[in-house]
């Protein structure tokens, strides 16, 4: 098509996008192939029947009441009931059409907003560390919602269009093959001069297509962070943010919009009056040949031939809005996850739950190596604490064991079975993981408890809301436990989520039990109460926990001090006491129970 993803101010990455959004939706068309067949050819049929059919009624008429022939009612009334029952016709197939229509786009957009769904739940962390959720939530959306325009252009735009025309060249073919070749001529001389125009566009319109979704990503930003935003009183300067990103969008649109009614627009308008002049001339030059049937049905073909010329940019600004948009999204799916299923996955059966970290190597993207050959063996059972000060990889270890990210050399063995070689989730159904910043969802309290166990029955959830001590505040929320938490958990305070991440963990009930800075939230009394439910938890259970705040670790079996991704120091809380190591002054540092540490510029790789 003009403008089409090989032209060559198109960027390659786009281009590809572009025929990825394409395959995608053909695909789509392919599996509904008995809905879609009906559904793309119908229209087609339905404006041959009104548009081409129906006019040569007409022509007979005015034949006949032209040349002199029988021009009585009874005479001419089979034509009349012609005319109708083809105007009739016209209308039924372009109902049947819209039924099947109907069907294709719904079915179409449920399964490409599920595929749409799939394909973001297979990337890696780092992938929605570098892309906002409210500019993904609109990519997916114009993904899915595309195929309904796609379809409607391609049923009622193109092949509505493009098959009469074929019915028409047939019929003037039998009056004369001019009238054809001139028809057919100007329609290809329009296309060839207003193509280049065309593709002129892309460029304008992806630029356009990458503003709408740097507003939208600016609001999702805005709207994810209010609270810090009304504590700085920082509503005018993002007000005003805001207003220059929809300012540059306005712009860039009218820019896209102006070039199509200015440029491609002013070059279809005369070449229509050219066509319509010239489709009347030739058939009246040719009359005596043609009579005035002819005449009429020539003009009425010609006339609405006019149509396909002024649609030729409305099909492709609609096409290319279509794609565009879509490859906004699917550009996203040409760079592969970072971490991903192994194609021949091991099925799970661990000797045990040990954890062995085997010559790791590991950096953060863009960032210097933070393990260098780290080796770490805990046995199964047994209470590990990860210390040290912020940027040693503390939580880095637990994020590659739980494989949110992939070592860059090395291996990590749960039970002597590489985690490498498994899948995603048969390795994360062996975990139980409460992060330092627990994330809850706008759902119930119940819901967002149960989000580790779907399957669990009431009682469990009570159960493991009581030794979490969520219980205590639960009661007293307006619909207890069915009272919605709010987007992130917002109406909850930090350390009653937290104590929800840890009922979760309670309720997975996994041999293995990952915690980072899991009670830093929470007062000296309640982490007391949660200390106990967590010390049940961890009894016979393989336990990582992430401390800045070393009390919580001291009853640890073995705690290991993280300096700069090496083992500095093992052994248990009085062993390394008596040391008088990295750990014993990390101990005498400390003020009322909490670690005081220097903020390093590499504290966001803890």
């Amino acid at each position: 098509m003009p403008g089409s993803p090989g032209s060559p101010d198109v960027p390659p990455a786009r281009r590809s996008a572009v025929l990825l959004a394409l395959r995608y939706y053909n695909g789509e068309l392919l599996r509904q192939w008995r809905v879609a067949t009906p559904a793309l050819l119908l229209p087609a049929l339905g404006n041959t029947c009104m548009f081409y059919l129906a006019p040569l009624m007409v022509g007979a008429i005015v034949g006949r009441l032209s040349e002199g022939g029988d021009t009585s009612v009874a005479a001419l009334v089979p034509y009349v009931l012609g005319f109708g029952a083809l105007l009739l016709t016209g209308e039924v197939l372009w109902r049947v059409a819209l039924h099947f229509l109907n069907r294709t786009d719904a079915r179409g957009i449920e399964r490409l907003s599920a595929t749409g769904m799939d394909e973001l739940l297979a990337k890696d962390a780092a992938f929605f560390h570098d892309n906002f959720a409210g500019s993904l939530t609109k990519r997916v959306l114009s993904f899915s919602g595309g195929f309904e325009n796609f379809v409607d252009t391609l049923a009622f735009s193109i092949i509505a269009k493009v098959v009469p025309l074929g019915f028409a060249s047939v019929v003037l073919w039998q009056y004369h093959p001019l009238l054809v070749f001139v028809l057919v001529g100007l329609i290809v001389v329009t296309a060839f001069l207003v193509a280049p125009l065309i593709r002129r566009r892309q460029r304008l319109v992806a630029r356009r297509e990458a503003a709408k979704v740097r507003v939208s990503g600016h609001v999702a930003d805005v709207m994810a962070n209010m609270e810090t935003v009304r504590a700085f009183a920082a509503e005018d300067r993002e007000a005003a943010k805001h207003r220059d990103r929809a300012a540059e969008q306005r712009e860039l649109t009218l820019r896209s919009w102006d070039y199509g009614n200015l440029r491609v627009d002013t070059v279809i308008a005369p070449l229509s009056v050219l066509t319509s002049t010239v489709g009347l001339l030739l058939a009246v030059s040719l009359r005596g040949g043609l009579g005035v049937e002819a005449i009429v049905v020539t003009f009425s073909y010609y006339s609405t031939s006019i149509g396909i010329m002024f649609e030729f940019n409305q099909i492709y600004r609609r096409l290319e809005s279509v794609l565009t948009e879509s490859a906004q999204f699917t550009e996203l799916l040409l760079t592969p996850s970072g971490v991903v299923d192994p194609d021949d996955p091991q099925p799970l059966r661990p000797a045990d739950t040990g954890v062995r970290f085997e010559r790791v190597t590991f950096a953060h993207a863009g960032g210097p190596r933070l393990f260098d050959g780290l080796d770490l063996h805990i046995p199964p059972g047994t209470k590990i604490g990860l210390v040290g000060r912020s940027g040693g990889g503390k939580s880095t270890l637990t994020r590659l064991l739980l494989r949110l990210m992939d070592v860059d050399g090395g291996r990590i063995l749960i039970g002597g079975q590489d985690i490498a070689r498994l899948r995603q989730a048969d390795l994360r159904g062996l975990i139980s993981y409460v992060p330092q910043e627990p994330a809850l969802f706008h759902r119930s309290l119940r819901d967002n408890i149960a989000f580790s166990r779907p399957d669990a029955t009431d009682a469990e959830i009570h159960r493991a809301a009581r030794a979490a001590h969520v219980t205590e505040f639960a009661e007293a929320l307006p619909d207890g436990f069915d009272t919605l938490v709010g987007e992130r958990g917002v109406k909850l305070s930090g350390g009653q989520r937290q104590r929800v991440a840890l009922a979760r963990a309670v309720l997975r009930d996994a041999p293995i039990l990952l915690l980072d800075e899991a009670t830093s939230a929470l007062d000296s009394e309640s982490e007391t109460l949660v200390q106990d439910a967590l010390w049940g938890l961890m009894r016979d259970r393989t336990t990582l926990v992430v401390a800045h705040r070393l009390s919580t670790v001291v009853r640890m079996d073995r705690l290991i001090v993280l300096d700069q991704g090496r083992i500095v120091e093992q052994g248990d809380h009085y062993e390394l006491l008596e040391a008088q190591g990295p750990y014993a002054r990390l101990w005498h540092h400390q003020s009322g129970g909490f670690l005081l540490e220097e903020e390093t510029p590499d504290t966001v790789h803890r």
